[in-house]
């Protein structure tokens, strides 16, 4: 995978509107190099479309995005649907948008997971199965910065589980800068450097895990910071619909 240095952000008073509706409002933050952040909140706030400003599939309203290094900077999203081609074989849909590398992109699925399945359709693939490819394929572009949409919302509890082990071990092995929006809280907390709870008035709450990796999901801490962030996203949710 490549070598280059890794690349923060900078979010400058990003705002984004949809005609009349305000869906982002003056959001100012600086991600590391590096940094796993995890965006949590109620739905309609905003979340998504940030992911989208960073990925540049949408132009803010106000305020931009800044990069912490001069040359170009790639993104790659990762969605709740695995988007894979039903007509194509799980490497040509690794490979999918590069040219000559199935021979990486065949190293990738062994990696997370799928030696020996490069030839297999889509559908013969369980759900995971099929994020795994997603994974696989996201990083075979070698994105400076990893947006990931809810990538495992559609799984069931243990492979869910799975797929964050699996996301843990591949970032271990190919760093990125990696941002996440989910609804899981507990999602946030074992995989993020840092979780930052998005409602309707910004950033209302931020908190940065020190705690090394992997980590024990019953720890006492991770459960205290749980119930905090759920009382957050539940007031947050009940300001968003009176």
């Amino acid at each position: 995978m490549s070598t280059e240095p890794l690349v923060g952000l900078d979010l400058l008073g990003v705002g984004h509107s949809y005609r009349d509706t305000r869906v982002l409002d003056q959001i100012d933050l600086s991600i590391a190099p590096g940094e796993f952040v995890t965006f949590l909140g109620p739905s309609g706030v905003g979340k998504s479309t940030l992911l989208r400003i960073l990925a540049g599939l949408e132009e803010p309203t106000e305020g931009r995005v800044q990069p912490t290094s001069d040359r170009r900077v790639v993104s790659r999203m990762m969605f709740q649907e695995d988007r894979l081609l039903p007509w194509r074989t799980v490497l040509d849909n690794t490979a999918l948008g590069t040219r000559g590398r199935k021979g990486e992109a065949a190293t990738l699925l062994s990696e997370v997971g799928l030696a020996g399945r490069e030839n297999d359709w889509p559908s013969e693939l369980s759900g995971g199965q099929r994020q795994r490819v997603a994974l696989a394929r996201a990083l075979l572009h070698r994105p400076d910065v990893l947006l990931l949409d809810e990538p495992f919302g559609a799984l069931d509890a243990i492979t869910r589980v799975t797929m964050q082990q699996l996301l843990e071990r591949m970032l271990a092995e190919h760093p990125r800068t990696v941002l996440l929006v989910t609804h899981d809280v507990e999602e946030a907390l074992v995989l993020s450097d840092r979780v930052l709870l998005l409602t309707e008035r910004g950033i209302t709450r931020e908190l940065r895990i020190d705690q090394p990796r992997p980590r024990h999901r019953g720890d006492s801490r991770l459960a205290e910071w749980k119930e905090e962030f759920l009382d957050g996203l539940l007031e947050a949710d009940r300001a968003l619909h009176s």
